[in-house]
């Protein structure tokens, strides 16, 4: 299958620093977002140790003889590892933290991990579906039922994360495999869209406008106009 990337990425109307991060493998083997935190320098610097120690790890050690999710495991782990020698490196960053989800080809099988809150969709036909489940307290709290999908979007806690990159205590990834097929158009973000543009926004626009390009473009757009309240950051894949 042919496959085409397009990325962009935003600071929003609010924020003056722009703390997301992105990479589109340029033999289309794998794309990574990432969204950091921790102050202006603490969130650019986790976010961008995030996607260079990703792909430096999956360039390095891709035709190893192990499983993709091997791979793509240790390479996330790897990410967390080089965060936290940074924190030591500098105290004054000791806070910082990122999301990162991350889709990668390989032997023909699609598989995805993610820690934190940024997203995986995939429009299929008529259908969008968040392949990925938030680590947030809110999302463990709608999984529990003490929490509606409406309370959960405007709840004071939606940005708690119960898990990310740069933690001593970072107990587990997930790592999915995932069935892409031809016609399916995958979507990776930030929650700097989520925040701003629900799924059914989301999927119409996706819907809407063929070009890659013009989709992600309009879904910035569409984010800002409605508040921009945080950094934007996407990531489209069509398979022809």
């Amino acid at each position: 299958m042919a496959r085409r990337f397009k990325g962009i990425t935003d600071t929003g109307i609010l924020r003056s620093v722009n703390q997301d991060d992105f990479y589109i493998d340029p033999d289309g083997r794998f794309c990574i977002v990432a969204d950091g935190m921790g102050g202006h320098a603490g969130g650019q610097e986790a976010s961008r140790i995030a996607t260079t120690t990703i792909r430096t790890y999956l360039d390095e050690n891709w035709d190893a003889e192990i499983g993709s999710d091997e791979l793509l495991q240790k390479a996330i782990w790897e990410a967390n590892q080089d965060i936290l020698d940074d924190q030591d490196a500098h105290p004054e960053r000791a806070d910082m933290g990122t999301t990162v989800v991350v889709l990668l080809f390989r032997d023909e099988e699609p598989w995805c991990g993610h820690i934190g809150d940024s997203r995986f969709y995939r429009l299929r036909g008529e259908i969008l579906e968040q392949i990925t489940e938030d680590q947030t307290w809110v999302a463990r709290a709608m999984k529990m039922g003490d929490l509606s999908p409406e309370d959960a979007r405007n709840h004071p806690w939606r940005h708690v994360l119960s898990q990310c990159l740069g933690r001593r205590d970072l107990q587990r990834l997930d790592i999915q495999k995932v069935d892409i097929q031809s016609g399916d158009r995958c979507l990776l973000c930030s929650d700097g869209l989520t925040e701003e543009v629900d799924n059914e926004e989301i999927f119409q626009h996706l819907l809407a406008e063929a070009d890659g390009e013009v989709a992600i473009q309009t879904l910035v757009e569409v984010a800002k106009n409605n508040g921009g309240s945080d950094n934007i950051t996407i990531v489209l894949v069509d398979e022809d």
